[in-house]
């Protein structure tokens, strides 16, 4: 199996997995939806479970790999103030959950990065 395919499969692990657990353990997502979304927190953790879901079998298939990177990397960007809020509200959490809370704003660029060299490497 070529790189470009293993880290294809292995974005779309993440993917499936994170999406998964919107389903499996909500809470946590519930508690970062920014608050000037409509609705409820669940329906917009459900949402986004799906989109995961739906990215990570798309960015799965070589036929659909290309432009399901190119949505998983503009979705990476959209949920970038989810985890701002997540900052902001474990401002006087225990030092480890901070940091952690920290750690996952920059995390988004790699992500965002991985997303597009995917699409990239899948070039008709």
């Amino acid at each position: 199996m070529a790189a470009s395919d293993r880290s294809a499969l292995l974005l779309a692990r993440l993917l499936a997995t994170t999406g998964t657990a919107h389903f499996v353990a909500p809470r946590p997502f519930d508690a970062i939806v920014p608050r000037v979304l409509p609705g409820e927190p669940r329906t917009w953790t459900y949402v986004s479970g799906a989109v995961e879901l739906a990215l990570a079998a798309g960015i799965a298939l070589p036929r659909t790999r290309r432009a399901s990177a190119l949505l998983a990397a503009g979705f990476f960007t959209a949920v970038l103030p989810a985890n701002v809020k997540m900052a902001r509200d474990w401002h006087d959490r225990p030092a480890p959950l901070r940091k952690a809370a920290y750690a996952r704003l920059p995390l988004q660029a790699p992500l965002v990065l991985w997303a597009l060299k995917v699409s990239r490497d899948n070039r008709p």
